[in-house]
């Protein structure tokens, strides 16, 4: 049987003993009616053997066997009996069965407080029940969270307190169902005793049909509207209900028999209920092969209510054999229930399985050595999947659900202790970084102002290196640190580009100038004189270096201005050779320096390692010539040698031309 099969708790005692209330003490209570109905049932079946004739001790007998209930009877029994308290108890058996243990917090609350309003509220207990375990469940286990995060800080853990709101919209919906479900049961209360009360005066009524001396029609006929008024009579308490109807089927039944001088009334009406009995065993073996378990059970329910409370005895001859028909059917839906849940107990036999698994994969992530704010964050991620999974697995048998949980709340928390004192040393870490970044923005809010340029600009950089070097610091004090150490150092900075600006204004006056002049340089346009062009270039490059110097990060326009020129000498059409000299002449220009002739060393050693290779290679190139000595001068072969031979000389006459040059300068 389900765990959340409200048939358990078919006594009708675990919601209304903390319900109802004692307001009305001059009624009966719920002892004194027992006794009651099993004394008033004592007394009458006592009676009708003394006054019944003597076949009544037979058809006692066969009631006997009848009211032999067996398990899968007293199932159904028990769940009817909690419906007859009132008839909307019913619905609950409509309510959608829902996975509350998958659901968050939020979604708890919002399920109960969607039961409250759109249900009645004595179906919903089953419901609430289960929101209310798992709510408290998770919820115990997020405060336990909160409290070790609040005591890996350094707080005192007399000093924790923690409320949310999602808490405190639950237990305002727990407060409203215990109000209303209070009130429900004190205005159904009177109304229940009453109705049995009347119920109990209609049997003893029945009873008194025995001794009455009248004709016996008018017998009958007030039988029957005893009959109608206990139809009518009204619910009564679930713990009440068996015992009522059972001495109310006894009497009737002892009725009937005491009608054997009138057989024909009462064969008109064995015959009507052994109709509609048969009909009821009919429908109760086609829901035997109905293979939707829950749906066939409802109905069966229904089957038994009829044949209990609307139909009367039948003929002795087929009482056993259609009650045996009835059982059994009963029976074949009552195992195949019990096999049903004996099959969801082994599928929460397989997410028991999983949950065991999230949990020791919990316990791995916790075990991995991994200490870096990288690595925990990667693992917390891992840890809120695996709590998602777990959650999302399924229930477990109820035996083990509450063993369950505390091994995976465990699992949780260990993970949250380990984390929690990674972060606190991370935390120690980063105050300690806090210091040390304090101590740097001191050191730039004090020289920001300073007009000792060459002491504290190599300070001020030096600063911003170590600031580098120094690790996080905690996140609310990072933009705010950060943007003070800025704000000093563009302060310092700003002055000193500013002052170096107004010192070398001429300078940026000559840049603007040179950049003037290369702009209109590219525009170049050569003439069909080869010559003019040369003495145009060459005073570009003397108007170049009258013009002077620029900042010093503005020198690379230098080098764009020589690649130009450069550029335009290649697209000169006269003697590569000449060209080449022309270049190299503009070149020593720049490198030519009375106080430092490093430059020029480089280009004359430079000058001489090419002369050095082209002698080389030409000398390769004539032992070459040797191995076609038999060879005539036109052959290809040849011809190509004797090319490059030439290319070379005259190469190697530019490289010799350069070098006196160079020597000219020393």
């Amino acid at each position: 049987m389900s765990e959340n099969d409200n048939l358990q708790d078919a006594d009708g005692k675990q919601e209304k003993d903390t319900q109802v209330t004692e307001a009305n003490s001059n009624t009966p209570n719920d002892e004194t009616l027992d006794a009651t109905i099993e004394s008033e049932a004592t007394e009458q079946i006592e009676d009708v053997k003394e006054e019944a004739p003597e076949e009544s001790t037979e058809t006692e007998q066969e009631d006997v066997k009848e009211e032999a209930i067996e398990d899968h009877v007293e199932e159904i029994d028990a769940s009817n009996a909690e419906d007859a308290e009132d008839e909307s108890n019913a619905e609950r058996h409509l309510l959608e069965e829902k996975d509350y243990h998958a659901m968050s917090l939020d979604q708890l609350a919002s399920e109960f407080e969607s039961l409250l309003k759109h249900q009645k509220i004595q179906t919903i207990k089953s419901h609430v029940n289960q929101i209310k375990s798992e709510f408290n469940s998770k919820y115990s286990a997020l405060v336990d969270e909160k409290k070790e995060e609040f005591v890996s800080k350094g707080g005192n853990p007399i000093d924790f307190y923690y409320s949310s709101d999602v808490k405190k919209r639950f237990n305002s919906a727990y407060k409203d169902y215990r109000n209303s479900i209070s009130s429900y049961y004190k205005d159904l209360e009177n109304t229940l005793k009453a109705n049995l009360q009347n119920r109990i005066e209609i049997i003893e009524e029945i009873k008194g049909l025995l001794n009455v001396e009248e004709n016996i029609n008018t017998t009958y006929k007030h039988f029957k509207e005893l009959q109608e008024k206990w139809r009518n009579a009204g619910p009564i308490p679930r713990d009440k209900y068996n015992n009522a109807w059972n001495s109310y089927h006894h009497h009737v039944e002892r009725f009937y028999d005491f009608l054997h001088l009138n057989r024909d009334l009462r064969d008109m009406d064995f015959k009507h209920n052994l109709e509609n009995k048969i009909k009821i065993i009919d429908r109760a073996e086609e829901l035997a092969k109905d293979d939707n378990i829950n749906r066939s059970f409802r109905e069966l329910q229904v089957l038994h209510k009829m044949w209990k409370e609307e139909l009367g005895p039948v003929a002795k001859e087929h009482r056993e054999e259609i009650w045996q028909r009835f059982s059994a059917a009963t029976k074949i839906i009552h195992d195949k229930r019990q096999t049903y849940y004996a099959d969801l107990d082994k599928a929460y036999e397989g997410n028991l399985v999983k949950k065991e698994e999230i949990i020791a994969s919990i316990d791995a992530v916790t075990g991995d050595n991994g200490n870096s704010h990288q690595s925990w964050q990667k693992k917390i991620k891992t840890v809120e999947s695996l709590r998602e999974d777990f959650f999302n697995a399924g229930k477990v048998p109820l035996k083990v659900n509450e063993a369950t949980w505390a091994k995976f709340k465990e699992a949780v928390r260990g993970f949250n202790r380990k984390k929690n004192a990674f972060y606190k040393g991370l935390k120690k870490e980063q105050y300690e970084n806090l210091q040390k970044k304090m101590d740097l923005i001191k050191v730039a809010e004090d020289n920001k102002n300073s007009e000792d340029y060459d002491t504290v600009t190599p300070l001020m950089k030096k600063i911003q290196s170590d600031w580098k070097k120094i690790g996080h610091v905690p996140r609310r004090d990072s933009d705010k640190i950060w943007k003070r150490f800025k704000d000093a150092c563009n302060h310092y900075f700003d002055r000193l580009h500013a002052e170096r600006k107004a010192a070398d204004k001429e300078f940026y006056d000559n840049f603007d100038k040179k950049q003037a002049m290369l702009t209109e340089l590219k525009d170049f346009k050569f003439s069909k004189k080869p010559e003019d062009d040369i003495a145009a270039l060459k005073e570009a490059l003397i108007n170049w270096k009258t013009i002077g110097k620029v900042p010093y990060q503005k020198r690379f326009i230098d080098g764009k201005f020589y690649k130009t020129i450069d550029g335009l000498f290649d697209k000169l059409k006269m003697d590569k050779s000449k060209v080449e000299m022309i270049k190299f002449e503009n070149k020593l220009e720049t490198l030519s320096n009375p106080d430092n002739t490093a430059s020029l060393d480089n280009e004359r050693n430079f000058i001489r390692k090419k002369i050095d290779e082209i002698s080389s290679e030409i000398n390769q190139l004539e032992n070459n010539l040797q191995f076609f000595s038999n060879v005539d001068d036109d052959n290809p072969l040849v011809k190509e040698v004797h090319n490059n031979i030439k290319k070379h000389r005259d190469n190697l006459s530019v490289w010799r031309e350069k070098l006196k040059k160079i020597k000219e300068l020393y």
